[in-house]
Order: C-alpha cells, then sequence, then structure tokens
C-alpha cells in the first residue's frame, strides 16, 4: 500500500498517494476541514498554504457555492492570445503528448495573470477563464501563481464547491523563460486513479519543456533575424550540398533561382571548383555563373558548418567597389555651371561638351595642360545619365609603365610576386556603371592600349593573371595635350586605338586665345581663396590686370589660378597692382592691347619657365608644380628648346 499524502505542510515535490481504499477516508477528512473553518474553527490537519487560500478567499467575500467562469472583454482576451501566440504554440503539442499518460484528464495553459491561453482533454476549461485566487478563491493554478513553484490541489481543498464535488486532483508547474521569469502555469487535471506518484514530476518535466523549447525558439528566431539584417548572402547547406538556408541578401542576389531544386553547385556554378572540396577561406573572389542570371562576381568566406556542410557568405564586388568609391571620395565635383568663360572659342567648346554628355560614346578631350580638361570631364559625367555612378580619373603618365596595366584591369591573386593576397581590381572595375577619365592617354604603353582595346570593343575585362574575363558598363573620356595623329604615324600609338577613342573629338582653346576671360577667372579665384581664408576680397587694379591679360599663360588656367593665389596671398592691401605680380608678368609692355598675341610668345614663355626652374634648384617636379603643367609637358619643352636641365641643375 502506498503512504497516504500528507495533508500537513510538506513538499509538494515529496508524497505519495493512498490506494483506492483511501480515498473515502480521505475526502471525509477534508470535508472535515472545510465544516470546521466554515464554523470559524481550525480546522485539522489541513496544509498551512491552503488554510492560508481559505481565508484570503474568505476575506475577498468570494461565494463558494456559486461557480462561474469570468473572461476579460473580447477585444483584451484577443490581445492576451496574440501576445502569448508563440506560448501557446509551442505548449501544444507538449500539452497533447502529456495528455496521452492522463486519457480522463484535462490539462490548462494560462499566462502570468491566469487568463487560460489553451486547453485540452475532458473537462474543459473555456479559452479566456481567469483561475487568480482573487477571481476563483483557492485552486491548483491560482496557487502556482501565488507560490510560483510545483505544487498541488486536492479536489477537497478547492474553494469552490462545484470543484470538490468533481473529484479531481491537480497539479501545477511554472514555466519560466530564458531569464526565469514566469510566463505561464501548466495545469493538470486527472482523477485519482491516474493521480499517482509520478505526476508532479510530470507536470514539472513538461513545464520546463515547454520553457526551454520556447527559449530556443526565441535564440533561433534572433539568429534569424540576425541573419536577416546582415548586408551580405549567406547560404548553409549540408554534407550533400543541398541548400538548408539562405538569407534575405542571398535571396535578392539569386532570385529566380528554387534553393531546392539542385545542389548549391548545380544552382550557382562557381567558377574555380567544388564549393564542396573547396578549401576554407576568407575574402576571396570567385565568380558564380547561374544558370539564367548575368554571371555575378563575389569575394567568399567559406566555413565548416556542424553537420559536415558548408557555410558560405558572399558579397558582390560591385556593391564592395561602390562602398570603396564612397571612402575613396571617388565622384565628380564640377558641373558645367561651374566652367568660367565667355570667349567664343570656350562657349563653343562647352556646348559640345553639353551635347556630347547625352550619350554614351567615347570623348576624346585635347588641349595644352592646363586648359581644364579634367573639368570638361567631370561636367560631361555630372550631366550624363551616369551622374549617380563612379568618376574615376587616372592619369597615364603619372605612373610607372609597368604598373599601368594592373591599375586599369585589376590583378588575380597570386598574379605576380609581392601582389596583394586576393587580388586586386582596377580602375576598370571600380568605375563599372560610371565613367573612366584617362588623362596623358598618350602616355600609355602600347601593350596596355592592346587591352584597352580590347575593353572597349567587348565590354570585358580580364585581371592579370585571371582565366576568366569579367563584364564591365564603362564610359571612357581620354585626354592628351599631344597631338595624337603624329604619335600614330610615329608607331608611338595604336592606330585601331586612336580611332575607337576619338569618336567625338572635343578641343579645349587654350588660356591665350581667350584673354577676355582672364578679369571673370581671377575674380572667381579670389572670391574662392579669400572665402577659404576668410578675408575681404582685394581688387585688381587696371594697370595689374593689363599685365594679366598681356601675359602669354603657358601654363593655361592653372597657371593663372596660381599665380592668383601666390599674389593674393602675399598681398598686403585691398588693391593689387603692378609691383604685387611676379616679376615675368611685371616685363609685359603696357601698350599691347589686351588681346593681342606678344610677338616674342615662346621667347616669353620660355624666360618664364628656365626663371621657374632656376628658382628651384632645376628640380622639374615642383617647378612643373609652379608653372602649372604635367612634368611630362615640361620635359617635352625643355627637349624642344635643347636646354639641357641637369646640366642647370649642377650649375647650382
Amino acid at each position: 500500500m502506498n503512504q497516504r499524502l500528507p495533508l500537513k505542510e510538506e513538499s509538494d515535490a515529496i508524497f505519495s498517494l493512498p490506494d483506492s481504499a483511501e480515498v473515502a477516508s480521505w475526502d471525509a477528512l477534508l470535508w472535515q476541514s472545510w465544516q470546521r473553518f466554515s464554523q470559524g474553527e481550525q480546522p485539522p490537519s489541513l496544509r498551512g498554504s491552503i488554510l492560508q487560500s481559505w481565508q484570503r478567499s474568505q476575506q475577498r467575500g468570494i461565494d463558494p457555492n456559486q461557480f462561474v467562469y469570468i473572461s476579460p472583454p473580447e477585444p483584451e482576451l484577443h490581445a492576451i492570445l496574440e501576445h502569448n501566440a508563440e506560448l501557446i504554440r509551442v505548449a501544444r503539442s507538449i500539452m497533447e503528448n502529456l495528455l496521452a499518460y492522463n486519457p480522463d484528464g484535462h490539462i490548462n495553459l494560462t499566462d502570468a495573470q491566469g487568463v487560460t491561453l489553451h486547453f485540452c482533454g475532458a473537462d474543459l476549461t473555456p479559452v479566456g477563464s481567469i483561475l487568480r485566487e482573487e477571481v476563483l478563491g483557492t485552486n491548483c493554478t491560482a496557487r502556482c501563481l501565488i507560490e510560483q513553484r510545483l505544487v498541488y490541489v486536492l479536489s477537497g481543498e478547492n474553494w469552490k464547491i462545484a470543484l470538490r464535488k468533481r473529484h479531481r486532483q491537480c497539479a501545477a508547474a511554472p514555466v519560466r523563460d530564458a531569464s526565469g521569469q514566469l510566463i505561464g502555469v501548466l495545469t493538470l487535471t486527472a482523477t485519482p486513479d491516474n493521480f499517482n506518484a509520478h505526476t508532479l514530476g510530470t507536470v514539472q518535466a513538461a513545464a520546463e519543456a515547454v520553457g526551454q523549447q520556447l527559449a530556443l525558439q526565441r535564440l533561433l528566431a534572433e539568429q534569424q533575424s540576425i541573419l536577416e539584417t546582415l548586408n551580405e548572402g549567406v547560404i548553409v547547406c549540408d554534407k550533400h550540398g543541398r541548400i538548408k538556408t539562405l538569407n534575405r541578401y542571398a535571396r535578392q542576389i539569386f532570385s529566380t533561382l528554387d534553393p531546392h531544386a539542385a545542389p548549391i553547385d548545380v544552382l550557382l556554378q562557381p567558377q574555380g571548383g567544388s564549393l564542396l572540396t573547396m578549401p576554407f577561406c576568407n575574402d576571396r573572389e570567385l565568380q558564380f555563373m547561374p544558370a539564367g542570371l548575368a554571371p555575378l562576381s563575389c569575394l567568399i568566406s567559406l566555413m565548416p558548418a556542424p553537420d559536415g556542410g558548408r557555410v558560405l557568405s558572399l558579397r558582390e564586388n560591385q556593391r564592395i567597389r561602390a562602398i570603396t568609391r564612397r571612402v575613396m571620395g571617388v565622384n565628380a565635383s564640377y558641373t558645367f555651371d561651374m566652367i568660367r568663360g565667355h570667349a567664343p572659342a570656350m562657349q563653343q567648346a562647352i556646348q559640345k561638351a553639353r551635347t556630347s554628355s547625352r550619350s554614351d560614346s567615347t570623348v576624346l578631350l585635347s588641349g595644352e595642360s592646363g586648359t581644364g580638361k579634367e573639368l570638361f570631364a567631370q561636367a560631361i559625367h555630372n550631366a550624363s545619365p551616369r551622374q549617380q555612378e563612379a568618376f574615376i580619373a587616372l592619369n597615364c603618365g603619372a605612373l610607372p609603365r609597368d604598373l599601368v596595366q594592373s591599375e586599369l584591369f585589376g590583378y588575380a591573386d597570386g598574379a605576380f610576386t609581392g601582389s596583394r593576397r586576393g587580388g586586386s581590381a582596377g580602375k576598370f572595375e571600380l568605375a563599372d556603371g560610371g565613367t573612366l577619365f584617362l588623362d596623358e592617354i598618350a602616355e600609355m604603353p602600347l601593350e596596355a592600349q592592346t587591352s584597352l582595346l580590347r575593353v572597349l570593343q567587348e565590354g570585358e575585362v580580364l585581371r592579370i593573371g585571371a582565366a576568366h574575363p569579367l563584364k564591365v558598363n564603362v564610359r571612357i573620356i581620354a585626354a592628351t595635350h599631344c597631338n595624337l595623329p603624329d604619335a600614330v604615324e610615329k608607331g608611338a600609338f595604336r592606330r585601331d586605338l586612336y580611332y575607337r577613342l576619338n569618336v567625338i573629338s572635343l578641343a579645349i582653346p587654350p588660356l591665350r586665345d581667350r584673354l577676355e576671360d582672364i578679369p571673370e577667372l581671377i575674380n572667381t579665384f579670389i572670391q574662392s581663396l579669400c572665402a577659404r581664408q576668410k578675408r575681404i576680397p582685394p581688387t585688381v587694379s587696371s594697370e595689374a590686370m593689363a599685365c594679366l591679360q598681356a601675359w602669354s599663360w603657358p601654363g593655361n588656367v592653372r597657371e593663372l589660378e596660381n599665380v592668383v593665389e601666390r599674389v593674393v596671398s602675399l598681398c598686403e592691401g585691398l588693391e593689387i597692382n603692378r609691383a604685387d605680380l611676379p616679376e615675368p608678368l611685371q616685363s609685359v609692355p603696357e601698350s599691347r592691347a589686351p588681346g593681342q598675341t606678344p610677338a616674342s610668345l615662346h621667347d616669353l614663355e620660355r624666360v618664364h619657365i628656365l626663371r621657374v626652374i632656376d628658382e628651384h634648384k632645376g628640380n622639374l617636379r615642383q617647378s612643373a608644380q609652379q608653372l602649372g603643367i604635367s612634368r611630362t609637358a615640361l620635359y617635352n619643352k625643355l627637349n624642344v628648346w635643347g636646354i639641357d636641365y641637369r646640366a642647370r641643375r649642377r650649375a647650382e
């Protein structure tokens, strides 16, 4: 025979039940306790927690003879059920499994306020029923809510007479979240025959299972949320290549692919090996050729999954290049409205440039150094449909000959000794979708010219050391101060490339051919410089302006800007006079009318350039910077004049 269930206050987890022969005497003892309590006497052998609950129920004026379930208003109940939808979903299957061991029993789930959320089994408690002690008096669910631990209540211990007459025993256990906070109560009601020594442990295990499953579900939801917000694609596959998970970014990239249709290698078709056998890696460039989609170049990382599969993370190279461009600040800033000049030659050049901006045709800008070829290139870009994309500029004459191709076209991983691990994108890839400005195009080596011609014809870039080309969509604007037809005749420039570049030819006039624009340019430079220096802009005397307009300006607008900056920085008054100008400009004859080309133009240019070189002790880099021309242009002028700059440097 089992030990009798103790009626004195003991742990609810330690008990044994009477056999069927003792049930009647057991109920009779509890009924005696109720009668004594009703008469205001101390009931014998009643557990302390039950006695305290009876006393609270009596003080609240709860009628033990009237039994009806009370529910919250319908809108409030709807909100409660919606708030606890995840708890209900997780607990439902566990409650059904628990009921299998108590076919005549009843199981209900309440929230932390005692509102019934879900039930199953016989003797049903309607959804919405409030089981709190202040509403229903002493009952098993209410006791668990108050004591927040595993409890049991015998039929004769209930406050409501109707619940006692059902002759049902109850066990209740708290459901807790990951932080240990009580979020609900799971209550099992069973007949005495099915309420045995294992009932409490079973109910507690079920409640803990609900809490653990709920914590696991929330952890998975949190991880999925993090996965969905990542700004890179994540694909998880098993050891056979079947895709198990892919996040929002990956679904956007491979929008038309069915992840369940085929293994990952068949779907993505990686160029360079299988994703299942490829070594684990970080930030490796890989090209995918998915069926029905355009080729996709990505930066990938490949890691092992716990089940022997693979976790693939990928970012589109095009997006990485866009971020790189934003960080580098490689965007065009000049527009046609910022180009100063009303001379007919300048207005004609501006109008032709505006017209060329409407198409994607290649533009060849020609003009002396310092005339503003890059300014025109940026203005064309900003007036074109590509204005929101990148503008990348590359000076072909400023790079060592052996680096031109790698700068333009990039290189693959391990292409040459000392190459960057993982390879590097070239200017064409960085400019994809936008405009690439190739300055000093005449200085490009012949081998690079061949590769450039292929890009212009095929729209593909082949990195140095790579096996597969990449499609690019780039508009080319080239510029030169040289005579390209002469370079073609001398074999220094490819004829076919010249014809391919010279689709729209645009000549930018030198400053000496538009001397009437000098006052406006000078005023613009003075206003801009003084705004940066936060000083009052000085005026230019008529005598000084005549000298400035009479100068030949071999360095063109760049030289004029440098002279203005020098004069403004050194000027101590509010007017720039002839004496404030550099010495070569002071010697210009005053009698020469503005706009008239000096008889000794080349002599004046030669004298000025040699004076600047002497000031810098033969340093051509510094001299070219002050003159506002490229070092290549300076070399060319010295060679034409037959001047040995090395001898001048030795003399210094």
